[in-house]
């Protein structure tokens, strides 16, 4: 079912290998918001409050190249194959935040719900990306 893929909304990448190779293009790296959007509270209220904000959506994708890996009940399909990629990067809850540089390499995880608004959200990915080497 394509409708969930889409569901990440304007300006979010649903898929990791695709987001790297925009990263690379651009040379920026990723953050990659792993959430369960129709079953967990906080990936609820972070979606509300931060994630869908046009402000957010904006600043953020100047720097980074935005991911959301979801793994909602309504799409038994996407969660399934969305809990491989969970796995694969060792994500052990949600909603959790890993930065990826473009060569897909980690260099911070934090969980999304420690910066509740888009200002605190905003500030933090400022902060982690003033520590990669290509700026």
């Amino acid at each position: 079912m394509a409708t969930f893929a889409v569901a990440a909304g304007e300006g979010w990448e649903t898929s990791i290998d695709q987001a790297l190779e925009l990263a690379k293009k651009e040379k920026k790296p990723l953050l990659v918001e792993f959430t369960g959007s129709d079953w967990c509270p906080p990936c609820i209220m972070m979606r509300k409050k931060v994630f869908t904000k046009k402000e957010f959506i904006s600043k953020a994708s100047e720097k980074y190249i935005l991911v959301e890996i979801d793994i909602p009940n309504k799409d038994p399909e996407l969660k399934k194959n969305n809990i491989k990629i969970l796995e694969k990067y060792g994500v052990q809850g949600v909603p959790t935040v890993i930065l990826l540089d473009p060569a897909g390499k980690e260099f911070e995880r934090f969980s999304a719900v420690e910066h509740p608004s888009v200002k605190s959200f905003l500030g933090r990915l400022d902060k982690e990306h003033k520590k990669l080497k290509f700026n």
